[in-house]
């Protein structure tokens, strides 16, 4: 499409809140009271007046003057608003700003603000002064702004309406704003379309009359097929958060430019399949299931985040397979587990979970028996990963000796000594606690023949996963006195929501902690998690970057200099050859690949120069055993 092409209608934008983030006037406002003492509470009525105008609950004549009488602004101030404004121009006409400099002559700014400070910021986006249509600021001889120039039309009710009559332009008009004088335009029949533009600001009086909602400019841009910086508006990419991670979370997808929705609990597996659909980012924590029925109905799902170490509840293999990247948090609630169960050995030690109860029912039991101090005594860590290892530098400084035992080869930290089996560990430590995932062999992991291992009234401790126990097992080795005590975070059920009655045969059992899975709940390691898988999703979603992918071959990717077109594939003999063959039968020029696999499926990134046949996008879809194909620019 050239420049001067006709199929383009004519763009007609409101400036404040539509192609800037804010208003003029407010921020000429906050710049001109600088210092006083009444600046928030003038620029604050200065705000209203804006609002009220701009839903249509006072004129808009009587918002301009009642707004420009509080002012007090000079001409000086004009200079420091427009390099403010500069800064502000919303994220996604920045973005697409080649857009608006190859179409300028089709695009016009009427904005009922001021042309001193909006042709300066609009002609960095080639938008000549003739297609700025605004108000004009009038001065006293001191350069006092008085008000506006009375003869313009766009200082009078109407006025933009008054504009695009004297336009007379000839041809389709869409009009992209975020007041209610820019639905005036559509009403007026001067404009074939009406785009309520709400990426800064959403009025619901505008809302409401317009023939689209757009919360992006790339949006508008996907819509009519029209040349855009991004491969795909962000604003059509669904996100789903259940189990309530950290707020973080959300408001780092939301940032992005993401849609965010919501459920406060966990959801079954139908309730799940019901609302799967249409959704690309699926964010859990433990409790909800991912089956291979949720995978099946996910028909956009790109990417899942698990807001939690383990990714045992989703169906791994069956995600490959689709093509849906999973991503966790290994590291982000380490500290918080690692503490939690060094309080929870001090507390059995001390036998706490008896005395509490009896104090708060008026009962003085002032005993040392049964206990005891944690120094000296011995630590056996099943699973020496992430937390486990952690735990052994805590436990160790606090005194206590520390033995391990992990299937894989973990290198010691401090003074631990590693044993060779379970047994060994089981038959010296004083206190043992779990710190193994939660993979489907390991169910009941630890059951009646370990516990009988266990010498005579030692601690055992359970932060992993809840079926990795024989829970039956455990309670009969508590109740006969074999063991002198228990903490236990998670359990083999655990409710969905708060509200769920909890059941369990620990209930009521002396020096039994239980706690209801906040091995990780705490406000740093929420903050940490709601921050690091985000991240994860995004930089996939964004440059195709799998580093730390529980599920995808891993590839961190250098910086993408063209257009990246991402493939995956079953993993099958040939299948990046025609890949190749396709880039080479349309002549595209290759800046560099990328493939790596795994038992399941291969991983394809290929950078090529911007420049070529949309045919060859359509020809690597249809390649052989493609799973899911992308193209990021």
């Amino acid at each position: 499409m050239s420049a001067s092409a006709p199929a383009l209608p004519y763009l007609v934008f409101d400036f404040d809140s539509t192609f800037t983030q804010v208003e003029g006037l407010d921020e000429l406002a906050e710049i001109a009271l600088h210092g006083q003492p009444n600046q928030a509470e003038v620029v604050a009525q200065i705000r209203a007046l804006t609002d009220q105008g701009m839903a249509g609950e006072i004129g808009f004549q009587e918002s301009l003057a009642r707004r420009l009488a509080l002012l007090g602004a000079n001409e000086r101030h004009l200079v420091p608003l427009v390099a403010r404004l500069q800064t502000k121009v919303s994220e996604s006409i920045r973005r697409n700003g080649d857009f608006f400099r190859r179409f300028a002559d089709r695009i016009y700014v009427v904005s009922s603000g001021f042309r001193e400070f909006i042709e300066p910021v609009v002609a960095e986006y080639g938008i000549a002064p003739s297609h700025v249509l605004a108000n004009t600021f009038t001065f006293d001889a001191a350069g006092n702004i008085t008000g506006c120039d009375p003869t313009n039309v766009l200082s009078r009710d109407g006025g933009k309406i008054r504009q695009l009559v004297l336009l007379d332009l000839d041809g389709p008009v869409y009009v992209l704003g975020d007041g209610y004088t820019d639905y005036q335009i559509r009403e007026a029949g001067l404009a074939h379309r009406f785009y309520a533009y709400t990426e800064n600001v959403s009025r619901p009086t505008v809302v409401a009359h317009a023939d689209e909602v757009l919360p992006t400019f790339d949006e508008f841009l996907y819509q009519l097929k029209l040349p855009m910086t991004l491969s795909y508006p962000k604003n059509r990419i669904k996100v789903l958060l259940l189990e309530n991670p950290d707020a973080r979370a959300r408001e780092l997808f939301s940032t992005e430019g993401y849609q965010v929705e919501t459920v406060p609990g966990g959801l079954d597996e139908d309730e799940l399949i019901q609302r799967i659909e249409g959704v690309s980012i699926l964010g859990i924590r433990s409790k909800t299931q991912v089956t291979p029925r949720v995978l099946e109905a996910a028909n956009r799902l790109i990417a899942i985040g698990a807001f939690c170490i383990g990714t045992n509840q989703i169906a791994l293999a069956e995600a490959m397979k689709r093509g849906i990247a999973v991503f966790n948090a290994p590291f982000s609630n380490t500290r918080s587990v690692v503490e939690l169960a060094l309080g929870e050995i001090i507390v059995l030690a001390r036998r706490i979970p008896e005395k509490n109860p009896k104090m708060h029912a008026g009962e003085w039991d002032k005993s040392a028996n049964g206990a005891f101090e944690i120094r000296g005594k011995t630590l056996g860590i099943v699973g020496y990963g992430n937390i486990g290892s952690q735990l052994s530098v805590v436990a160790e400084a606090v005194g206590m000796k520390v033995v391990y035992f992990d299937i894989a080869e973990k290198l010691q930290l401090g003074n631990a000594l590693k044993c060779r089996t379970l047994a060994e560990l089981l038959t010296q430590a004083d206190v043992v606690t779990l710190h193994i995932d939660g993979r489907p062999e390991n169910l009941d992991f630890f059951g009646e023949k370990e516990f009988a291992l266990m010498k005579k009234g030692a601690l055992f401790l359970n932060n992993a996963r809840g079926h990795v126990v024989d829970v039956p097992a455990l309670a009969a080795a508590l109740r006969s006195g074999h063991l002198g005590g228990a903490a236990i975070d998670v359990f083999p059920y655990e409710p969905k929501t708060n509200h769920e009655g909890f059941e369990n045969e620990l209930r009521g059992l002396p020096n039994v902690l239980l706690t209801p899975h906040i091995g990780g709940s705490t406000a740093e390691a929420q903050r940490n998690i709601a921050e690091f898988v985000p991240e994860r999703i995004m930089a996939y979603i964004n440059t195709g970057n799998t580093q730390q992918s529980v599920n995808f071959p891993n590839i961190q990717l250098p910086v993408q200099p063209g257009h990246r077109l991402i493939h995956i594939h079953a993993n099958v003999p040939g299948v990046l050859a025609k890949i190749n063959n396709v880039l080479a039968d349309h002549h595209v020029n290759i800046l560099g690949q990328y493939l790596k696999t795994n038992e399941l499926i291969g991983y394809v990134i290929t950078d090529i120069n911007k420049e070529y046949d949309q045919e060859v996008i359509k020809a690597l879809r249809e390649v052989e055993h493609t799973i899911k194909f992308r193209v990021l620019y």
